[in-house]
């Protein structure tokens, strides 16, 4: 059964007070509120017996440990939402044909391949194939221009037909129609997904090789099953 969302994948977390935000908020206040007496206090102070800058100087350390607390409790909120609903609902993608949105795709064994969809006719299209350092380094013009979804297939071989090396590249689609006006494209890959990972906080599963944020996952299907083989009576005498 296909999926068209990875909203449908998640499940809705219960509403919650957002104590890390209110505690923030008192913060700026009591923050606010503390230098304001403290300006009070050195305008007039007795010039004679002056206020102890140690001591105003330990409420300022107190004031920015609080507020360190504060951003490491976004830090964990952060990683256990991640690890609590991107992680466990990521897994659940392993084994699973998908469609992700990506410009992206692992270059192996002389093939990369990804889907563009053009949203409207296009009178030209052109293709481009990006190397990790933005180069150039292969173009073709698309011989269907009608809208809709087309697979292209990269054999990973340059414009003086020289094999490039495995790796990640990016394709770039454009299209124009008969008036030179700009027409939409979204560019996709398609692939079995065969594993999943965090890094820096986000949750991206491994598709034909190369890592892809989980959450740009558009369609998910169960893979096709494999046909039966058929099998060969026993011979009669």
């Amino acid at each position: 059964m296909a999926v068209t969302s990875t909203q449908a994948l998640a499940a809705a977390a219960p509403a919650t007070t957002d104590t890390t935000a209110l505690g923030r908020a008192r913060l700026a206040d009591n923050f606010s509120t503390f230098l304001s007496l403290l300006t009070t206090q050195l305008k007039n102070q007795d010039p004679l017996s002056p206020l102890d800058s140690n001591q105003f100087t330990q409420q300022l350390v107190q004031m920015t440990g609080v507020e360190q607390q504060i951003a490491s409790n976004d830090l964990l909120k952060k990683l256990v939402s991640n690890t609590g609903s991107g992680i466990s609902t990521a897994v659940s993608l392993i084994g699973k044909d998908v469609s992700a949105v990506s410009n992206d795709a692992q270059l192996s064994n002389g093939k990369a391949d990804w889907l563009y969809k053009l949203k409207l006719d296009a009178a030209d299209t052109k293709i481009e194939v990006l190397n990790a350092k933005g180069a150039i380094v292969h173009v073709e013009a698309a011989t269907d221009n009608k809208a809709g979804d087309h697979p292209f297939t990269w054999n990973g071989k340059d414009m003086n037909g020289n094999k490039m090396p495995d790796g990640t590249y990016t394709l770039r689609v454009t299209a124009k129609d008969s008036t030179g006006a700009a027409v939409t494209s979204t560019t996709y890959v398609q692939g079995r997904v065969t594993g999943v990972e965090q890094l820096d906080g986000s949750t991206y599963i491994t598709v034909n090789g190369g890592k892809i944020s989980w959450d740009t996952v558009t369609s998910v299907k169960e893979p096709a099953a494999a046909p039966a083989t058929p099998t060969t009576p026993p011979a009669t005498t």
